[in-house]
């Protein structure tokens, strides 16, 4: 019998609005969900290690996956590729999990053209703000590059409406009860369970 289709939840947001965190606990509180492993060029950071926070590896071997066609969607960012490859959804369906991505603006609108039931959710910082003190507060980036993110993040946010959920990260234990409620609604969705629902519909069937 073919493993039923993961429903795939994209998550974007500004760097530094909280998504990692988010995520993580997501995946933490909430269960059958995998969590996409994307590839990147870029090195790695801090306590980064390969094959958890990112597959790292060269722009060379890369742009040959490129040419393969491995990826469900890819962007440059900040010179660097990401992308998601195709093998996290098959893996998933093999698992009977559904999967979480966390990419930015561009790679959410490339994956929801190849896959339209896709559920995006955008991370929206309370305020600019916010945002740099958030940005400062992690110590890891020169002033450049925060200015950098700021511009980024004003241009981002944009983008807002083409995301089917926003949710915006005042408190962090109620942006992630509001997450864990999105993920556990959409999972409840009828088009979503029907081939759950048969079953216990041929049960009440008259003789």
């Amino acid at each position: 019998m073919k493993a039923p289709t993961p429903t795939v939840f994209i998550i974007s947001a500004p760097s530094g609005s909280g998504k990692s965190t988010l995520v993580g606990r997501l995946l933490e509180n909430v269960p059958n969900l995998q969590f996409s492993v994307s590839f990147t060029t870029r090195l790695p950071r801090g306590t980064e290690r390969d094959g958890e926070s990112y597959h790292f590896t060269s722009r060379q071997d890369f742009e040959e996956r490129l040419g393969r066609d491995e990826f469900l969607e890819h962007a440059a960012v900040f010179g660097n590729y990401y992308g998601t490859h195709v093998g996290v959804l098959e893996k998933a369906a093999r698992d009977g999990c559904d999967l979480v991505l966390d990419i930015d603006v561009q790679g959410a609108a490339q994956l929801k053209r190849k896959i339209p039931d896709a559920v995006s959710i955008f991370i929206l910082p309370p305020s600019r703000r916010e945002l740099e003190a958030r940005l400062r507060l992690r110590s890891e980036d020169p002033e450049a590059v925060i200015e950098r993110r700021l511009r980024d993040a004003a241009s981002e946010i944009q983008n807002y409406r083409s995301y089917d959920y926003v949710l915006i990260n005042r408190d962090l234990n109620h942006a992630s009860h509001t997450l864990a409620a999105i993920v556990q609604a959409e999972r409840a969705r009828r088009c979503r369970v029907e081939a759950q629902i048969r079953p216990i519909l041929a049960t009440f069937e008259l003789n």
